[in-house]
């Protein structure tokens, strides 16, 4: 039996609800709205735990702020990463089952490795200003945590991708390997690809504060210089490296699929290289370039969850497996209570979030 046969059988028999096109959309923008979740609570978690061993008046108060932002972050993290494993579980199922059943226990890791990250980041959050030096060592443990959550997810997206050695994989040294205690396969310069915006994007979250808070006579203005200057500095260098790292993974993508030859590729490399310009440009005036910068980031994101997307289908094509090939048996009824209860959901979360952002641009009361 060749791969592409196994790949077949090991599809759902049943096929998919509706069009996998649709699921592999809706796959990229989740994937794109998780990944800045995920780059605000890195970003946010390594930069507090910086300010908070430089210590100085605006660095603790800095850290103070960014450690908030992280928890939310990674709480949204958490909850937006669930729908982007759902359609790849649907879609490319016989790649991710077989990957997390090779390296089983390092699947079940993850989870106790991102709730430990969330523990101890939220001890530092609300204790950091009790025990600076003690606590200080629970923020670093949470971006070590968090991280290797990172490494673990990373490894079985990279050994999915390449089902021509899952066989040696399963009979290494002759005998038949079920323990699922090994990750086999890990890219450090994929894993960078995906990290390194955590700082290009917390520090346009840095920008976005001091933008935000400007017409607040309540709060110090040169509080908010600070923090919109640091932020665009973290994000220039970040992204200076971004373009480094992103190059430098490209090279180890096997010739032979011919990725570098895609437009999406292109693209993205465009995207992150306006993005370096406009930052250039806004680090004389911060505050004027915060929400262009995020939406520019934004786009970039989305560009390269869809490059990563395509990524995959050359992988995949390799074996002559298509996404477009999968059988479809349409159910309306679900679709529509899915479509339904997500547009519902962005109109009810709407509201809300536009008096939110109203009340805090606002004089707080003195009471």
């Amino acid at each position: 039996m060749d791969i592409n046969t196994a790949l077949q059988a090991l599809r759902d028999p049943f096929g998919v609800p509706f069009f996998p096109w649709v699921f592999q959309l809706l796959m990229v923008l989740t994937f794109a709205l998780h990944i800045i979740s995920v780059n605000l609570a890195v970003g946010g978690i390594a930069v507090s735990v910086y300010e908070h061993f430089k210590g100085g008046e605006y660095n603790r108060k800095l850290s103070q702020m960014l450690a908030k932002v992280a928890t939310i972050s990674l709480s949204s993290a958490i909850v937006l990463g669930v729908a982007p494993l759902l359609f790849v579980q649907v879609i490319y199922d016989p790649f991710w089952y077989v990957s997390n059943s090779l390296s089983a226990w390092w699947a079940i890791a993850f989870l106790l490795f991102i709730t430990l990250g969330f523990l101890a980041h939220y001890v530092f959050y609300l204790k950091r200003h009790k025990n600076p030096a003690g606590y200080g060592l629970f923020g670093l443990s949470g971006l070590v945590f968090v991280l290797a959550a990172g490494v673990v997810m990373s490894a079985l997206s990279v050994q999915a991708l390449v089902p021509g050695a899952w066989l040696d994989w399963y009979s290494a040294n002759g005998s038949l390997v079920t323990t699922g205690t090994t990750l086999y396969k890990f890219e450090l310069g994929r894993f960078l690809h995906f990290i390194v915006p955590s700082f290009i994007n917390i520090g346009i979250f840095m920008m976005l504060y001091a933008w935000y808070f400007r017409p607040r006579a309540d709060i110090d203005g040169a509080w908010l210089d600070w923090v919109g200057r640091a932020g665009v500095k973290v994000a220039k260098i970040a992204t200076m490296i971004e373009i480094v790292i992103g190059f430098w993974w490209l090279v180890m993508i096997p010739a032979d699929l011919g990725f570098l030859h895609n437009h999406w590729l292109w693209l993205g490399s465009l995207l992150g290289l306006l993005l370096m310009v406009g930052l250039m440009k806004a680090e004389k005036d911060p505050e004027r370039f915060a929400v262009p910068m995020a939406l520019l980031s934004f786009i970039a994101v989305f560009g390269m969850s869809a490059a990563r997307e395509v990524l995959r289908m050359v992988y995949v094509g390799a074996f002559k497996y298509s996404i477009y090939d999968y059988p479809v048996n349409v159910d309306w009824g679900s679709t529509a209570l899915f479509l339904g209860t997500f547009v519902m959901g962005l109109i009810v979360m709407a509201y809300p979030l536009i008096v939110v952002f109203k009340l805090g641009r606002g004089r707080l009361s003195e009471s």
